[in-house]
């Protein structure tokens, strides 16, 4: 997707317009433009030129990011980039209309009204009076002319905005207020000074510079607010660290981060940022890498441990080498994922879009509407016009087109602070609706790295001796398992000992000499040919192999030594993590290409509602489909196995210490590889989709009642009239509220349980588990081999399918599968035909 930046958009109009103009360029197939970020992302073939020239005609200006100067901008010109420059300039307009709107107030309404003192000369000289308004009310539309400018752009390219209203209710009132300024001069030329000084009541020149200051005051507030939902990214921008100590052949020189390439040499001394990706060379250290992942426990790192970019040694002197600098750090790239988020469009706010697109134009004809309808009853001119101008100021489209992506930048943004990186606000919406959560295991619910479980000497022997005999033989063994013990073993504070004759036998066991007595170590099969098992010991074994544990048998000499179980164990956090996504009614589902009884122990010990083991990546999909049938499904996994099952999934988690294919290939990133971050996700996202929700209510209900008030509807009903005055300052408000809704997401917290809906899960149907298996069905109504032509036809339609065989006498058919297949489909699939099913087995 190519970024660009859009100047020019005051609305959710505008940025509605902008949309519709690029995506009728040919060659585009989509176009996303957020309005909160000034930021576009178009995909398709169109040429930049024609891109930007879409948007130029469409009454904006456009350009490329990255281009230009932007290419090779410094982090601190990229955090300048997102400051607020608009407040400051917002402000400064504000107090000087202000200035000149307090004079105005104090002649139109303090004199005129409450008698306030003002000099001889324009007690008896209305004209004068209304000459002054005039001045001070043009010199305050002089002051905000900026609406003017945008409204009349927006008129002028068919394509009218906010500005284009607040310009049509301010123009008016000025413009009818000079008109009855004309005529009350030629009633005091004439010498009717009572007709000159009835005219005073008509005057709205207060009102056409009081809507100004209004409106700027709730831009100022708006802005202001928008500022501080891009706070977490300009936060993560200020974590990059701006110096590097550079060694070269023992050397160590200062030198700006920019000025580092992969593979130089840098150190880091305790106390100090990490500078850029890198590997440790020498030395070891404490990390403290909360700034990416929000981890508050430092980690040790050693000789050959990666580091991340403004992460920071509390302990330690390293060396290390650069291995990703500049755009390609971690850093760097979850500053890039935030940003690009915060440029996609949620589907909910397509509702809003299609509004604001026709928002503006509908006002206006039913401010004209307004004003006609007033003139019909029989009322003046002025309060006509009075009446219509208040539709036009109170209707605020900024309101609906700011509901959902200022949710999404804040909602973004605690993800990103607690290590949770929503790629698109997309992810960000879908991870609320899922109804199902399938887990890959190696690595996801467990460790991913072979652990000894249990210790089980036999008779003569102690943990200890066991562990130093399985030591001496594993030390040079280079098998998986062989690393659990060796870490098992330096724990234990135990060292090797010198063994000869040693011999590896692939898939058996290993065997070795220490000193003249013979070593042995494996499995059962290969110990049983050198020392006799008893039936306890097998029982023993039998009962770790259920539990997912894998036996590993010792011997010295004739003598059995005892059992070793290895296992891939269960990461601390994961059934608690599974318990709660249960409690928010999500089905949890474990999906692994291990043998169904490792993995069936697994998902005991995980507590997941259903374990489908012996799946193959293709056959990973294929489960993620069937699932869908049911609801939406988020997958969660970190290996290349895993990376389609992702794409497939509506929502696609990635643990962050994963591969880079399965990171690249998910909707949603886990920095901290903690299962326990899923829950939060969707907990987050759940929020998220709250605040859209109120956002948006109240944005169609501001306008529901605001146009109908302001149009005086109540006023027959209740009496209830609303000056243009009030109306912009209800228009000034409904975006700040807006807004400030959503900063209230800076506060949710993301791991507490205590809001947790417990939504109601379906009852699903177990779909057929594994490939290759067969299923029997019991069908009623098969009377002659034309009904088991039809039936077998049917079913070996189905692509799970390999072959169908009926039989009408016995009413059964076998049914042979290629892949996993909800047994629902099975029976609808045989029903189609007009036959019963009556079980499937």
């Amino acid at each position: 997707m190519q970024q660009y930046t859009v100047t020019g958009m005051s609305c959710a109009a505008c940025s509605a317009r902008v949309e519709k103009a690029v995506s009728k360029v040919e060659g585009v197939s989509a176009c996303s433009v957020s309005l909160l970020t000034n930021s576009m992302g178009v995909e398709g073939t169109a040429s930049v030129q024609e891109i930007i020239a879409a948007v130029e005609r469409a009454g904006y200006h456009a350009a490329v990011k990255g281009t230009e100067e932007t290419q090779s901008r410094t982090d601190a010109a990229r955090e300048e980039a997102l400051k607020d420059h608009e407040t400051p300039v917002l402000r400064r307009r504000l107090i000087t209309s202000l200035v000149f709107l307090s004079v105005l107030m104090y002649v139109s309404m303090g004199h005129w009204m409450w008698g306030w003192p003002m000099p001889a000369f324009f007690t008896n000289n209305p004209v004068a009076v209304g000459l002054l308004q005039m001045i001070l009310a043009a010199v305050v539309m002089l002051i905000n002319k900026k609406f003017f400018v945008s409204g009349v752009n927006g008129i002028l390219h068919r394509a009218p905005n906010m500005d284009t209203l607040v310009a049509l209710g301010s123009a008016a009132a000025f413009c009818y207020s000079t008109v009855m300024l004309f005529v009350m001069t030629g009633a005091q030329a004439v010498g009717d000074f009572e007709t000159a000084h009835s005219y005073i009541h008509e005057f709205y020149f207060e009102s056409a510079a009081m809507i100004l200051a209004l409106i700027t005051v709730g831009k100022m507030l708006e802005a202001r607010s928008k500022g501080k939902t891009t706070d977490a990214l300009k936060g993560l921008m200020k974590l990059a660290p701006k110096k590097a100590t550079l060694w070269n052949d023992g050397k160590e020189t200062i030198v700006a981060v920019e000025q580092l390439k992969i593979n130089d040499m840098f150190v880091v001394r305790p106390g100090e940022s990490i500078p850029v990706d890198g590997v440790i060379v020498d030395g070891s250290c404490a990390v403290d890498e909360a700034a990416l992942t929000g981890e508050s426990i430092p980690v040790d790192k050693a000789a050959g441990d990666s580091v991340s970019a403004a992460t920071i040694n509390r302990s330690g002197f390293i060396r290390c080498r650069a291995t990703r600098v500049g755009e390609d750090t971690t850093l760097s790239q979850i500053i890039k994922m935030v940003s690009e988020a915060a440029a996609t469009k949620a589907p909910i706010a397509k509702v809003a879009d299609k509004v604001s697109g026709i928002f503006v134009p509908v006002v206006i004809g039913i401010a004209i509407v307004t004003i006609f309808v007033w003139l019909l009853t029989g009322e003046s001119f002025g309060f006509a016009l009075a009446r219509g101008i208040s539709v036009l100021v109170i209707s605020c489209p900024c309101a609906l087109g700011l509901a959902t992506p200022v949710a999404v930048m804040v909602g973004n943004g605690v993800g990103a602070k607690n290590g949770i990186l929503f790629k698109t606000a997309v992810s960000l919406e879908q991870a609320g609706k899922v109804s199902a959560v399938v887990l890959d295991k190696t690595g996801t619910i467990t460790a991913g790295e072979p652990r000894v479980t249990d210790l089980l000497p036999a008779d003569g022997y102690s943990e200890k001796t066991l562990l130093q005999l399985a030591l001496d033989l594993e030390c040079k063994s280079e098998h998986p398992l062989s690393r659990a013990v060796l870490v098992k073993a330096e724990a234990e504070g135990l060292t090797a000992r010198n063994i000869t004759k040693f011999r590896v036998v692939p898939g058996n066991g290993l065997s070795a000499f220490r000193g003249d007595v013979p070593v042995y170590g494996g499995n059962a099969v290969y110990i049983s040919e050198y020392v006799s098992l008893s039936e306890a010991v097998k029982q023993q074994a039998e009962l770790l192999a259920t539990e997912g544990k894998t036996p590993l048998f010792f011997a010295e000499g004739d003598t059995f030594a005892g059992i070793i179980a290895v296992a891939d164990v269960i990461k601390e956090d994961s059934p608690q993590a599974i318990k709660e996504l249960q409690n928010m009614g999500i089905r949890v589902v474990m999906l692994t290409g291990d043998n169904e009884r490792t993995a069936k122990a697994i998902g005991a010990q995980a507590g997941v509602d259903e374990v489908i083991a012996g799946v193959l990546p293709d056959g990973k999909e294929n489960v993620i489909r069937t699932l869908q049938q049911q609801g939406k499904v988020a997958m969660v996994g970190d290996g290349i196995n895993d990376a389609l099952a992702l794409t497939r999934a509506d929502v696609g988690i990635a643990i962050g210490a994963g591969a880079d294919v399965a990171v690249d290939a998910a909707d949603i990133v886990l920095m901290k590889s903690r299962l326990s971050d899923v829950p939060a996700a969707i907990r987050l996202s759940r929020a998220t989709l709250r605040n859209i929700h109120e956002n948006l209510f109240w944005a169609f209900i501001y306008n529901t009642i605001g146009i109908p008030l302001a149009a005086g509807v109540f006023i027959p009903l209740f009496g209830l009239k609303l000056n243009p005055m009030f109306g912009a300052a209800a228009m000034s408000l409904s975006s700040f509220c807006v807004v400030s809704n959503a900063l209230r997401l800076n506060f949710f917290k993301l791991y507490s349980t205590k809001r947790d809906k417990k939504r109601l899960r379906k009852k699903v149907q177990t779909p057929v588990a594994a490939d290759g298996l067969r299923c029997t069905m019991k069908v009623k109504g098969m009377m002659c081999e034309h009904c088991e032509v039809r039936v077998r036809k049917a079913l070996e339609d189905l692509p799970q399918v390999d072959c169908a065989a009926p039989d009408h006498k016995t009413g059964l058919v076998e049914v042979e599968l290629n892949g996993p297949i909800d047994t629902r489909i099975l029976k609808k699939t045989v029903e189609n035909e007009d036959y019963k099913v009556l079980a499937i087995k």
